[in-house]
């Protein structure tokens, strides 16, 4: 028998909400017309919204914004159902049994003890046999796989990076990566000299993954690092503004005087 829609909170409610919205028989247009594909960017959106919530340390909002990743894990789910593909139990049943898989210290038959590195490195070793296991017949097994094209950059090549690590293909330390990234600025520098718009796109990209590297071997989060530069301008910006009067008066202004403006707004900002 379905949940009622009208039921009190709880996960069955929100599966007969998803069904009742995705039914060609009086359910919402909009929903009817979402795909996989249509709805990916939204799913992405909603992890970023719950990230920024854990950011501000907003748990009112978390919450919200848990509910909203949640429902895109259901409508997904409901689209796949619909096709016969999948359904939600499905989904629940596949992370419980990962989850299970992966910890066997803890859901096995007198595990060890392990501690936090510990536990890290068995972790990554489990997942490195799943991948072994289900990389594509005749295919030779990689490190690299797994890592989805469709994470943000920043965080692609940061994985990236660290499964070379995993076999020893890494600098010993940040100083090896410090001189690589002055290696990447000669070579962006050249590329701007002769105008080569093909190399000035490829050295930069060679130039912004290695930062990535750095930002690794200084244990430092890069996509973290960049979100509070983007902060820190924005601030900044206002700041300017404020002082100036409008942003139409910066634009209106010498650029010494922008620098000036600048300069001054830096020297009383953290």
């Amino acid at each position: 028998m379905m949940t009622d829609v009208n039921d009190a909170p709880h996960i069955d409610q929100l599966l007969a909400i998803m069904a009742k919205l995705r039914d060609p028989d009086g359910g919402c247009p909009w929903d009817l017309e979402q795909s996989f594909a249509s709805i990916a960017p939204y799913t992405v959106e909603e992890a970023y919204e719950v990230a920024e919530a854990i950011s501000r340390n907003d748990l009112i909002a978390l919450a919200d914004e848990l509910g909203d990743l949640l429902l895109q894990v259901v409508f997904h789910a409901q689209m796949a159902q619909e096709q016969n593909a999948f359904d939600f139990s499905d989904v629940v049943g596949a992370i419980c049994a990962k989850m299970i898989r992966r910890h066997p210290h803890v859901f096995g038959d007198d595990g060890p003890v392990m501690t936090s590195a510990e536990q890290t490195e068995a972790w990554e070793a489990i997942k490195a046999e799943e991948r072994q296991v289900n990389h594509e017949p005749g295919a030779m097994p990689s490190a690299m796989s797994g890592i989805t094209s469709g994470l943000p950059p920043l965080l692609r090549a940061k994985k990236i990076q660290k499964r070379a690590a995993r076999v020893n293909f890494d600098w010993a330390d940040a100083s090896g990566v410090m001189e690589k990234v002055r290696e990447e600025m000669h070579e962006l520098e050249t590329a701007m000299t002769e105008q080569d718009r093909s190399g000035i796109q490829h050295e930069l990209g060679d130039l912004l993954f290695t930062c990535v590297n750095l930002a690794r071997h200084l244990d430092v989060d890069p996509g973290q690092s960049l979100s509070e530069a983007n902060d820190r301008f924005v601030d900044r910006f206002h700041a300017m503004e404020r002082k100036a009067g409008s942003c139409d008066v910066i634009k209106a202004m010498a650029d010494e005087e922008r620098e000036a403006l600048w300069q001054s707004v830096k020297a009383t900002s953290s």
